[in-house]
């Protein structure tokens, strides 16, 4: 991965709301109104589209991200760790006058968390923002219930098209939703919303019923790991979860997604493909935040030095023939706080210490 290839287009395409996150983590029990509680921990990152966009980036695969800065504090420090640390191209991203980037509170206690927004609606919407779409080799969407008109546009341009999709707030889970997977090469759903879409009872159902209607289906299941079927190649694949202490669950759906795409940029065998973003997915939820717990390569390289298992050096052990030579230098984590405010481009309305929260 990452190396030069005659193939101009991105690897990548996305777009998507993007976030500030501040994630609080060690917490003795959870939060009750009324009182005061102390963590143990923090960290700041780019949170929402960003979690896909960095984890892609940090596999060196090339990556075009068309979202919204808000012209404030927290926009202009999320464009400088895209761009300016992450090298992620932002040509298709625009920065609104007036508008603030939506700031995410996320309170991470045992294996899950609450999250707490402020923020409104972007002034430019996703089709909007891509207009005619350009041709790169995938892109990372996020299906919901009126159809991205991009999305179409990619497809028909050879994009291969790699979806996910959130909760329905409503618990309607319309089917109709499901007749967009007719554009998606592959559909990435978690066991909750799989079953809930394909109005079944188990994991192993909802697949069986979601791979009749797109080629690569898979279903990830938490800390029991993920299954997938891939009619292209007639493989079926069912990989356990790495066990691991849980710091933080943000954005591990998202490092899992990227991380099958970038395996599967590379034409590798399905279940290395699964067991390549269980592994990645696990290694982010020891990190804070979502974007910046991303392995990358450096990551999966550090891992592998330091397994001693049999067990594990059995089932990982095509990642001898898989990772680069130079798996590149340590990857920054989300720091506790950002950096200080004159190292960035704040508009001049913007206060630093102006914190909705």
């Amino acid at each position: 991965m990452g190396e030069t290839r005659p193939d101009a287009r991105p690897d990548v395409l996305l777009t998507g709301l993007l976030f500030y996150d501040l994630v609080l983590t060690g917490l003795g029990k959870p939060p009750t109104p009324g009182e005061e509680i102390w963590t143990d921990g923090m960290g700041t990152s780019p949170g929402g589209i960003a979690n896909l966009a960095v984890a892609a980036a940090r596999y060196g695969l090339s990556t075009s991200l068309a979202t919204v800065f808000g012209d404030d504090y927290y926009g202009a420090y999320c464009r400088e760790v895209l761009a300016g640390q992450e090298h992620i191209d932002l040509s298709l991203s625009r920065t609104a006058d007036g508008w603030h980037t939506p700031v995410t509170v996320s309170i991470a206690y045992g294996h899950d968390r609450a999250l707490v927004t402020h923020g409104q609606e972007p002034p430019y919407s996703q089709d909007a923002l891509m207009g005619d779409p350009p041709a790169a080799r995938t892109a990372l969407v996020h299906i919901e219930a009126e159809p991205r008109e991009w999305i179409a546009g990619a497809a028909a341009n050879g994009t291969k098209i790699y979806a996910d999709v959130g909760w329905d707030p409503t618990q309607q889970w319309s089917s109709d939703l499901l007749d967009q997977l007719a554009l998606c090469h592959a559909f990435v759903p978690n066991d909750g919303e799989a079953m809930a879409y394909t109005r079944t009872d188990t994991a192993a159902d909802a697949l069986s019923k979601l791979s009749e209607l797109v080629p690569v289906a898979v279903v990830t299941r938490g800390r029991d790991g993920a299954i997938a079927v891939d009619q292209t190649t007639g493989e079926h694949a069912d990989v356990p979860a790495l066990a691991t202490d849980v710091l933080d669950a943000t954005g591990a759906g998202d490092v899992f997604g990227a991380s099958f795409v970038a395996a599967s940029l590379e034409g590798w065998p399905l279940e290395e493909r699964l067991r390549f973003a269980v592994l990645a997915a696990g290694l982010s939820v020891q990190r804070h935040g979502g974007a910046l717990a991303a392995p990358g390569w450096y990551g999966i390289h550090q891992w592998w030095r330091s397994v001693k298992n049999p067990e594990l050096r059995r089932a990982y052990g095509f990642l001898t023939d898989r990772m680069p030579a130079d798996p590149g230098p340590p990857v920054p984590h989300a720091p506790v706080t950002p950096p200080a405010p004159t190292a960035l481009p704040i508009s001049p309305d913007a206060s630093p210490a102006t914190h909705p929260f």
